[in-house]
């Protein structure tokens, strides 16, 4: 093995023992060691004993007449890195591609293999194995959420059944009577969720704009447990800093939750940025085929993580294998599909600005935001993402803008390989109620995918080809 392969080798191992003596440690139910140097070194070796540097996941057991911990402390799947100090030493094109999710299996494919069962056979009556109950845990889940944690930099990653199951998630994390601080531009399901579930569950709402880190400081309270925002926001593409809200949560020792839907892991890695809490709608550029739903969420404490393991499990949302297949089958042309759609996105935002019948272009891009906000999403991203929005002067011309397009569809949902285009007052913000809503009815959003640009700017003139100016 070559010496950088044998350093990366050690390196992903000594985080796999890190992350296993944390487990092991909840499993036996023994105290606090920090200040015990031999006491480590034997509790090491012990892991050592039973899974071996290479971590052979598949001969860990869980005795279950010697456990003295509570059945629900049980990991639920077989322990795993933690990728949260990685440093990956591949670009991000390659660390989409370059990774093997079951390198414990015997016959070592070069693709996960589908899992597609519901139970697992254990080693006996006393003992579980790694995995029991695919709710619980499954190899081909395991190999997706590693792969995320491993682009995100967390802790650790969980696949939910939707985008909206890892958001409720993170909501669980709240109580009776906590307060969630919340960008006042947020996704209408996110909305819905925290207003008519969230609030009927005792916990405060309150938005606020979070561009704007004095208005945050001004709400926070001693019951504000969770900050969540969108960074770009949507659908107005409002910038956050994520650093500075992230340095204002820690103060008041508040979590600070970030969708990153528009915001895939090659562009921008918010963890990175201390951030606590990484939502995505899988769905969108993890999938970027429209063909399979699922959320995810990315956390950078082992701690934080173990809670969300536990609701996974309790609540029974984690992610099917068929799909989690489709995922991590999706992942490997992440970076090229959003590359190429970013170059399309660029083009189109310079047609849309010079078209007269526009009236203003939100997107993270030159003549899109402000120069302030653009070097703020510049020095967090590397990308100006794929989604554009715009407004007309016109609900009427708006629709008949939609509706004269060819190849971009109109529909919900965005970050397909192929355009998608919506009006986000009646399709993806619609569950807003109108008197609560702070969109413009003429707003109209856009996804751009991966097609010829020559064409895709062709498809927008069909409204009023007269109006466009040659560019």
């Amino acid at each position: 093995m070559a010496k950088g392969q044998l350093e990366f080798q050690e390196e992903v191992d000594a985080a796999r023992i890190e992350n296993a003596m944390w487990r092991s440690w909840k499993a036996d139910g023994s105290g606090d060691h920090s200040g015990d140097h031999s006491a480590k070194t034997e509790k090491l070796e012990r892991v050592r004993g039973s899974i071996g540097d290479s971590i052979d996941f598949s001969q860990i057991r869980y005795p279950q007449e010697t456990r003295r911990c509570r059945y629900d402390d049980l990991p639920t799947f077989p322990v795993r890195p933690n990728f949260a100090g990685f440093e990956n030493a591949l670009q991000p094109a390659s660390q989409c591609v370059v990774f093997d999710g079951c390198p414990e299996d015997p016959y070592h494919p070069s693709n996960t293999p589908i899992y597609q069962t519901s139970t697992f056979v254990q080693p006996s009556s006393s003992e579980f194995g790694p995995y029991d109950y695919t709710r619980s845990g499954n190899p081909t889940r395991t190999a997706l959420e590693k792969h995320v944690a491993m682009l995100e930099h967390a802790a650790a990653a969980f696949a939910f059944s939707s985008g909206m199951a890892a958001l409720h998630t993170v909501t669980r994390l709240l109580k009776q009577g906590d307060e969630i601080l919340v960008n006042e531009d947020i996704y209408g399901g996110m909305h819905r969720l925290l207003t008519q579930d969230c609030a009927h569950n005792g916990v405060q709402v309150t938005f606020v704009d979070t561009t704007n880190l004095t208005a945050v400081a001004k709400a926070i309270t001693p019951k504000t447990k969770i900050i969540h925002t969108e960074s770009p926001s949507n659908p107005r593409m409002k910038i956050s800093d994520l650093r500075k809200l992230a340095t204002l949560a820690h103060q008041h020792k508040v979590l600070l939750s970030v969708d990153s839907t528009m915001m895939p892991p090659v562009i921008c890695q918010p963890l990175l940025l201390g951030v606590d809490l990484v939502v995505h709608s899988a769905t969108k550029f993890f999938s970027g085929h429209a063909d399979c739903t699922g959320g995810l969420v990315c956390v950078r404490d082992p701690e934080l993580a173990h809670r969300v393991a536990f609701l996974q499990n309790a609540e029974g949302t984690a992610l099917a294998p068929f799909e989690c297949f489709l995922f991590l089958r999706g992942i490997k042309t992440m970076w090229l599909r959003v590359n190429r759609a970013q170059e399309n996105t660029v083009q189109i935002a310079k047609a849309l600005a010079k078209h007269p019948r526009i009236k203003e272009v939100f997107y993270p891009g030159p003549g899109g935001c402000s120069s302030e906000a653009l070097r703020i999403h510049n020095s967090q991203s590397s990308g100006c993402g794929c989604i554009i929005s715009f407004t007309t002067g016109s609900v009427s011309f708006s629709r008949r803008f939609l509706d004269a397009s060819r190849l971009f569809k109109t529909t919900v949902s965005f970050g397909s390989v192929n355009s998608l285009g919506e009006m986000p007052c009646t399709m993806s913000h619609a569950s807003i109620p109108a008197e609560e809503r702070t969109l413009p009815a003429d707003l109209v959003r856009l996804s751009v995918g991966i097609e010829d640009v020559r064409d895709l700017l062709q498809d927008l003139q069909r409204p009023c080809p007269c109006c466009w100016e040659s560019s």
